[in-house]
């Protein structure tokens, strides 16, 4: 305290000054217009940048809770992106409206092989999500892969680099589609080959490939890549086409789930087929007791 008060004693003089001058000061920032505007934007850019700096170390550490809002947004983007496109392909049709079958669901890569024969991916999915085997894999720019196992928290993905893998394809601006497959042997983890074409096919170098939307899990329209190179099969029937995939498969970061509300639906109606058929045999055949009646 005394060392304080001899701190005072010893400059006087200057606090003096230094009082008079901030006082001085004030009184001339108040009484003209041109000081008083040049304080407040001096004042408005020291405060501006403090909490711009406030601000950016606030968003580095919250970086995560805003990827899983941005996550979940795109999911509903999504979702109704998809709904206006089917109901734009209905009213085409039969002028009926109805709402999109499928459901997207945000999930984190958390692991990923790309250099195998059979190559996986493992997810971390939200817990409270309903995640099942058979739902399709996407990321914002293309098709990733099938769901083939499930946990509370996580789930496999069989990529579409796996040699077990074969999805529904097809040419954008054709009804024409194929089997989308991985071929090891090219190493190539941006590259797959879409075979089964049939050569009547417009096929072009640069043309986009998507889903066809002929199984129960992807909609039909989602990316897969563009024709890099196509020529014809052994059998001269058939183009095998090299596709080069949207999806960086070396770099993939948040992905989307795809769950079809309808697949039971059309799973049951699919296999009432064959047993429809053999009761008609069956009814329609005349047994030896009512041929001799």
């Amino acid at each position: 305290m005394q060392q304080i008060i001899y701190f005072f004693i010893r400059n006087k003089n200057f606090l003096l000054f230094l009082l008079l001058f901030l006082v001085s000061l004030g009184l001339t920032i108040n009484s003209h217009s041109y000081h008083k505007n040049k304080y407040v934007t001096s004042a408005n850019f020291f405060s501006g940048t403090i909490y711009g700096w406030k601000s950016d170390v606030t968003n580095y550490f919250s970086l995560r809770e805003q990827n899983d809002a941005l996550a979940d947004e795109n999911m509903r983007l999504r979702t109704l992106l998809q709904s206006t496109q089917d109901t734009i392909i209905f009213e085409a049709l039969d002028s009926t409206v109805l709402a999109t079958p499928y459901t997207y669901y945000p999930a984190k890569v958390i692991n990923n092989s790309y250099s195998k024969t059979k190559n996986y991916l493992t997810l971390r999915k939200r817990a409270a999500d309903v995640i099942e085997t058979d739902m399709g894999v996407i990321s914002s720019k293309g098709i990733v892969g099938i769901i083939n196992k499930v946990s509370k928290k996580y789930a496999s993905v069989q990529s579409i680099l796996n040699t077990n893998s074969k999805i529904n394809a097809k040419l954008k601006n054709s009804f024409h589609f194929g089997s989308l497959v991985w071929d090891p042997e090219t190493k190539n983890p941006n590259e797959a080959k879409l075979v089964d074409i049939p050569r009547q096919a417009p096929v072009v170098v640069g043309d986009t490939i998507v889903t066809d939307g002929k199984s129960t899990i992807f909609p039909r329209g989602i990316l897969v890549g563009t024709i890099k190179e196509f020529h014809l099969s052994n059998n001269q029937d058939y183009y095998d086409v090299t596709i080069s995939l949207f999806n960086d498969m070396t770099s993939l970061h948040h992905v989307y789930i795809i769950e079809n509300n309808e697949k039971e639906a059309i799973k049951q109606i699919e296999n009432l087929d064959a047993p429809i058929l053999d009761t008609q045999k069956s009814t329609n055949q005349e047994t030896p007791e009512n041929a001799e009646q």
